[in-house]
């Protein structure tokens, strides 16, 4: 008798563990498809991005986690459902493929090699590589003014290169941990320009301590065309497509771009459409 007791209590223990596991995963399921019923959407962001997507003392900011937070609540997530996490750019493919987050918005060029891993919607950004410059720099008024020029290199970034191969071969690259440590040098003289996407150049000349003293030179180098990062085959793309018109349509967009870019004199793109990627 008394072991057929234990027995119907184990049992009662392990039909309530069943529940509770099978409620779970009902709640992650419902969170990744976009319905708002679950408890949580994951967003993958940078941290360390100023005017894109950083994390401050006070929460985060930047364009991109506006339109994140835009599109979440298209969605139907509130803000405080949101759980940002950050997606430094070697790991955004693995992380989607992972289900670690719902989508990704965090300066994520569109390219035909990472088509072949996770989908995209958008673009929602159209950013061209560019140079950042002393505000009082009359020197540099083209790409081929860049050499003999020190220009900052970023270890992993390619942008530099790709100014030394292509357009300016006599430019002296100087290599600095992150674009943030570029800043001083750029101030200071010990470099001449700091090369990477106009956007992100925009963000780190928008903030307080460097107000007026940089400008963007204005070459279009490139085209990047930013894109927000889903799973592959998800059906969060379309959904989000349809977000990011929205955004457009009632100028949440404009106001995005003017409260992030606005301080660096920012010549921005219009909105891109939906699925028009430039080469």
């Amino acid at each position: 008798m008394k072991l057929r007791k234990v027995s119907a209590a184990s049992a009662a223990v392990l039909a309530l563990a069943l529940t509770a596991t099978a409620c779970g995963g009902d709640d992650k399921d419902s969170g990744s498809s976009g319905g708002g019923d679950g408890k949580k959407i994951t967003i993958g962001i940078k941290f360390d991005q100023p005017g894109l997507g950083q994390k401050t003392p006070d929460g985060y900011a930047g364009f991109d986690v506006d339109v994140a937070t835009y599109v979440a609540k298209k969605l139907g997530y509130t803000e405080d459902q949101i759980e940002w996490k950050e997606s430094k750019s070697a790991d955004r493919e693995t992380m989607l493929q992972r289900g670690d987050v719902d989508f990704i918005a965090a300066t994520y060029s569109i390219t035909p090699q990472r088509q072949e891993k996770v989908d995209f919607a958008g673009p929602y950004l159209l950013a061209h590589q560019d140079v950042l410059l002393r505000a009082d720099d009359d020197k540099i008024k083209s790409p081929e003014d860049l050499n003999n020029a020190k220009l900052c290199s970023v270890t992993g970034s390619t942008s530099a290169q790709n100014v030394k191969d292509k357009l300016a071969p006599k430019a002296q690259l100087q290599p600095y941990p992150t674009y943030s440590a570029c800043l001083p040098g750029l101030q200071n003289g010990a470099i001449d320009a700091l090369t990477t996407d106009d956007s992100i150049l925009a963000g780190y000349a928008s903030q307080a301590q460097f107000k007026g003293k940089f400008k963007l030179g204005g070459f279009k180098l490139t085209n990047e065309n930013y894109g927000i990062g889903v799973k592959k085959g998800s059906d969060l793309k379309d959904k989000i497509n349809k977000a990011l018109e929205e955004m457009v349509a009632d100028k949440t967009w404009d106001k995005a771009v003017k409260d992030n870019f606005g301080p660096a004199n920012y010549k921005n793109e219009p909105a891109p459409k939906i699925g028009d990627i430039k080469s």
